[in-house]
């Protein structure tokens, strides 16, 4: 009926709003970024020395061999005409093409390698939040204190310290002085269940403690302003618990900006963890990406760029619905 007021959205219903912003805007921000780092990775990898026909034959094949075998694997063809193939294949199949030295798809080398991998990204953002919240928590107790100094100096020092090194020092401190952990690999299928978990934690603790730094100086600086705000002076005038107004409303409050920071280093964390892999021993995706550039093995280092940057997508994308779920803005609307 006309002059009658619309009845007002259900917070569901605004919550599926703005969350349909949100995925909308990040897949626009994303999905080019995404196109142009497979674009890069296909065209750089061309520049790299080194025929992956004669990878395959050897030094001593002859010049009619190594033609026939680039003809057979399509290498003979120009260099758009080989990415314009792969896009399309990617595009309208979902698929990646074969590996060059062995045929096998590439999907199923990187989904056979993935669990490794993921399970050290899973691992290494519990313990870099496990790492940063506390931390920060403890150094905007007291600012300017001993606590908050330390805080301050440590982590700096960790940021100075390339990954591969960091792992390096956890092998020699932890499982060659202590024994606590296995020096590499992942176990074998008789170990204990819990013994792929002991394996992966070393790994993950060099990718956490790589990328704690500056989310503790994010979330530290953050908490410190939300301190300051009126809304805190007031609940505490309110006298509500200060337990109650630290963990509910000023590190809900403060999260938001560290959670955005921790997204935009997703990047950092997978690359990261493809290094560890190495130091490690881990056969993971880390180690297959690096054999097959050593190998010029072009599908495979292209499908592994491609599924590293579907997982900053999605992750990305977690992170994002995530930052409104805790916005308050978004549990005000109506």
């Amino acid at each position: 009926m006309s002059g009658v007021p619309a009845a007002p959205k259900s917070r569901a219903t605004a919550m599926l709003s703005v969350l349909g912003r949100v995925l909308g805007r990040t897949l626009g921000t994303v999905l080019p970024v995404m196109l142009g780092v497979v674009t890069a990775v296909f065209f750089l990898l061309r520049l790299v020395p080194g025929d992956p026909a004669v990878m395959i034959l050897g030094d001593r094949a002859t010049p009619a061999a190594i033609a026939e075998l680039r003809a057979t694997l399509g290498l003979d063809a120009s260099l758009w005409r080989q990415y314009l193939d792969f896009l399309g294949g990617v595009l309208t199949r979902g698929d990646t093409g074969d590996s060059l030295l062995t045929g096998v798809s590439t999907a199923e080398l990187v989904l056979s390698r993935a669990p490794v991998s993921l399970g050290i990204v899973a691992l290494a953002l519990l313990l870099v939040i496990l790492i940063a919240v506390p931390l920060a928590l403890a150094a905007a107790h007291r600012p300017g204190g001993w606590i908050d100094q330390l805080v301050r100096i440590i982590p700096t020092v960790a940021l100075g310290m390339p990954l591969f090194w960091i792992g390096l020092l956890l092998i020699i401190v932890f499982a060659v002085n202590l024994g606590w952990f296995p020096v590499g690999g992942v176990g074998s299928p008789g170990d204990a269940p819990l013994e792929p978990l002991r394996s992966l934690f070393l790994p993950a603790l060099a990718v956490a403690l790589g990328m704690a730094p500056p989310l503790i100086r994010s979330l530290r600086a953050q908490l410190l302003e939300v301190t300051e705000a009126e809304f805190v002076t007031t609940l505490r005038a309110a006298r509500v618990p200060e337990r109650t107004i630290r963990w509910r409303h000023v590190l809900r409050g403060a999260a938001l900006p560290t959670l955005n920071l921790l997204s935009v280093n997703l990047a950092y964390l997978i690359g990261g963890t493809l290094v560890v892999e190495k130091v490690f021993g881990i056969n993971g995706i880390g180690t297959l990406l690096f054999q097959s550039i050593s190998s010029r093995d072009f599908p495979v280092v292209q499908a592994v760029a491609l599924y590293c940057a579907v997982l900053v997508v999605i992750v990305t994308l977690a992170a994002q619905v995530l930052s409104a779920l805790i916005d308050p803005r978004l549990r005000r609307a109506r």
